[in-house]
């Protein structure tokens, strides 16, 4: 507990990572599965999470939709999905698997600094020209 009591929800997180070890050891072998859904069984593991896993640790042409992602992904047009699964299933149609990493991280990294969400900064974006929202938010 003194290791996670820093984050949010520490005591859930803790029992997620108890658990997690626990089958890790008992379904894996001790090892981390590479395949999502295996790693979706885990405690405290979505769908979110098992891509960055599968993406990072097993270098997986996978995409991972968090907040970010899924914001961008709408303004440029790139996805209408209603859900993250349903943004992440219209990404991997567009972006070949072996640049979606990158991707991902190139979409994280534009939604938390340039795209954020309540002031985004629409002046200093190349991606201007190609945004939906962009009009918007000159007027």
């Amino acid at each position: 507990y003194p290791y996670v009591k820093s984050v949010s929800y520490p005591n859930a997180k803790t029992r997620h990572l108890i658990g997690m070890a626990s089958r890790l050891l008992s379904d894996f072998g001790g090892e981390v599965p590479s395949d999502i859904d295996a790693l979706m069984s885990l405690p405290g593991v979505g769908r979110k999470t098992a891509n960055v896993i599968a993406s990072v640790v097993w270098e997986k042409g996978v995409i991972a939709v968090d907040t970010h992602v899924f914001r961008v992904s709408h303004r440029l047009g790139l996805s209408d999905g209603k859900t993250p699964y349903a943004v992440e299933q219209e990404l991997e149609r567009y972006i070949p698997e072996n640049e979606r990493a990158i991707a991902h991280h190139w979409l994280i990294l534009h939604g938390r600094y340039v795209c954020t969400a309540r002031k985004p900064h629409c002046a200093d974006c190349p991606l201007s020209p190609w945004c939906r929202e962009f009009p918007l938010m000159k007027a």
